[in-house]
């Protein structure tokens, strides 16, 4: 896949996916097997698995916005720089429950393309920082 498309698909999934709420877009942008790797270390493996984690991260937060501030690609990967921001109106991780308070956080992905589908990504959020905004997390 040339770079060019690489970006276009990367783009597609924040802006079509994310930002319009239309997970069943994923079918077609996401291969079967994809892989999504995030910074603790564990991986969601499927993409049934994924769909699920998505649900469970945009009922947190409804309003949830993607901005995404830059993607540089080479060959069949792409990294992508966002600025998010959201409400917190529903349960987060399981277990934080919904503090209604607005948040802005920071990410980087790597997406990785295979057969004209994103098959993985490794994904860094400034979770702290959002943690810090909804309280859950007091620092000294």
């Amino acid at each position: 896949m040339e770079t060019q498309a690489t970006k276009q698909l990367a783009h597609r999934y924040y802006e079509d996916v994310l930002n319009a709420g239309n997970l069943e877009l994923l079918d077609q942008l996401l291969s079967q097997n994809f892989v999504d790797h995030s910074a603790s270390g564990d991986a969601i493996a499927g993409l049934d698995a994924f769909k699920d984690f998505l649900r469970m991260v945009t009922g947190a937060f409804p309003d949830m916005h993607i901005h995404v501030e830059d993607i540089v690609a080479e060959g069949n990967k792409a990294a992508v720089r966002l600025a998010i921001h959201g409400t917190h109106k529903g349960t987060l991780m399981g277990s934080i429950e919904p503090t209604g308070k607005a948040a802005r956080w920071s990410g980087i992905d790597i997406v990785e393309i295979a057969e004209g589908k994103i098959a993985a990504r490794w994904s860094e959020r400034d979770l702290l920082g959002l943690m810090q905004q909804l309280g859950v997390v007091q620092l000294p």
